[in-house]
């Protein structure tokens, strides 16, 4: 007997719950003055808010990266000419024979076995070559009558 009328109490909570809940949207609904659907509180699917928030990603990438990608673009490099690179970017050198180039004394990273290429050092192919100031790059070896195919990440110029 008891167990009913604790049951009909919490049913009768359960309904007031309910009923101001309802009063209190109403009530905002009313204060706002924008019915759901409207061209005041449009109403909008999934796909267009994850398009809305994908292009806004983007966009703030493109500010804090750049205006180089995220992806490897393969790259040709003439031999006698020099790829310059922005600080911060990648190069993979594929085929080739390339050669560290740094206006100054300082070289690049290595990645791949945690060293520093000195300019005019040999890099090796199939690493992982991170550029950490903008104006150095890599060049074919003058040695070499061919040039080089490279792959970048992030922003590049050929001189």
């Amino acid at each position: 007997m008891m167990g009913k009328r604790i049951g009909k109490y919490l049913a009768l909570a359960a309904m007031a719950i309910l009923t101001g809940v309802i009063a209190a949207q109403s009530t905002s609904q009313a204060e706002s003055g924008a019915t759901p659907g409207s061209a005041d509180d449009p109403i909008v699917t999934k796909s267009y808010v994850d398009q809305k928030v994908a292009e806004l990603v983007r966009k703030e990438l493109a500010k804090v990266g750049g205006s180089g990608g995220t992806a490897l673009e393969v790259v040709t490099v003439p031999s006698g000419k020099r790829l310059i690179v922005t600080g911060g970017s990648e190069v993979i050198v594929r085929s080739g024979k390339a050669v560290a180039y740094s206006p100054d004394s300082n070289g690049l990273s290595d990645l791949t076995d945690g060293k520093d290429i000195a300019p005019g050092k040999p890099v090796p192919a199939n690493h992982l070559i991170l550029f950490p100031r903008d104006g150095r790059g890599i060049e074919a070896d003058p040695a070499s009558a061919n040039g080089l195919i490279v792959l970048v990440r992030g922003t590049y110029h050929i001189e």
